[in-house]
């Protein structure tokens, strides 16, 4: 990583949006209850994806990180992102 940066680690989480139909989400949904798990529903399944990063500006580094969701790792029509970013050698 870059000299004089901070290194950042960035924590997305993609998940279909509310009303979207989500089949992985509605197959575990039906499989849980034969499986002896009641009481469940409203399953969504979505992705976690980590990335780290070096900036000089956390919140240069903010946009970037939306710009990369919104361009490539979200379907930002049908799915919702967020995303937590923390320190290198900070948190989890």
């Amino acid at each position: 990583m870059g000299r004089g940066l901070n290194v950042y680690k960035i924590a997305v989480y993609v998940t279909p949006k509310h009303g979207v139909v989500d089949p992985q989400g509605a197959v575990i949904e039906r499989a849980l209850p034969a499986l002896g798990h009641s009481g469940v529903g409203n399953i969504r399944v979505g992705r976690y994806i980590t990335v780290e990063m070096d900036a000089a500006d956390e919140k240069i580094l903010e946009a970037e990180v939306d710009s990369m969701c919104r361009q490539l790792l979200a379907n930002p029509i049908i799915e919702d992102y967020r995303f937590e970013i923390t320190r290198a050698g900070e948190g989890a």
